[in-house]
């Protein structure tokens, strides 16, 4: 007997409203990206460095996951396909310390967004470059975005250029500003005071 797919209202956190825009929201400008010059770095924590040139990331295992997102903001969107490359099978190109414990993602302009390391292990947690079988448009966070679903989308940090493991967890910019530290959508993590 096959289970039934949850209800759109079952599948909506509280205090969220469903979109069928997926609606831009970023601080600041949408930066230029040079893929020739452009490099994914993965450090901090690890036995050694790597980092990854723009064709050798696009060389990484491809995988498909559709999800829901679900904005701070209080916008869902369910149903989003995305097309990417596994947290996992990155973090397979290093060896990761044992004391570590979180991850700092690095973006374009400075931008970062802290997670626990439990959060990336999620089959649906992704380096995505395609939505809905089209490329990701810049202001939405092509060449490269983090997707991390189960997350509310401030943590699925756009325009993404390295991952730092570290031991302990530190605030990236949003949670610096206010943003709560995790996140989490059905406990409604939005802000400090949460």
């Amino acid at each position: 007997m096959a289970s039934e797919k949850p209800s759109p209202e079952e599948r909506t956190p509280p205090g969220q409203n469903l979109t069928r825009d997926w609606p831009v929201l970023h601080y600041g400008n949408v930066p230029r990206v040079d893929l020739d010059t452009w490099q994914f770095r993965i450090f901090g924590l690890v036995e050694q460095e790597a980092a990854l040139t723009y064709p050798e990331f696009m060389a990484l295992p491809r995988t498909r996951v559709t999800c829901d997102i679900h904005c701070v903001t209080h916008w869902s969107r369910l149903d989003n396909e995305f097309e990417g490359v596994r947290m996992t099978d990155v973090m397979k190109l290093v060896q990761i310390r044992p004391e570590a414990t979180h991850v700092m993602f690095h973006a374009e302009g400075g931008w970062t967004t802290n997670l626990p390391l439990s959060d990336l292990l999620r089959d649906d947690s992704l380096f995505a470059w395609r939505w809905n079988g089209q490329d990701i448009t810049p202001e939405h966070g092509w060449p490269l975005r983090t997707v991390v679903p189960h997350l509310y989308f401030w943590k699925s940090a756009k325009w993404v250029r390295g991952m730092e493991f570290m031991n302990g967890d530190r605030p990236g910019f949003w949670e610096q500003n206010g943003y709560h530290m995790r996140g989490n959508p059905w406990a409604e993590e939005r802000y400090w005071n949460d």
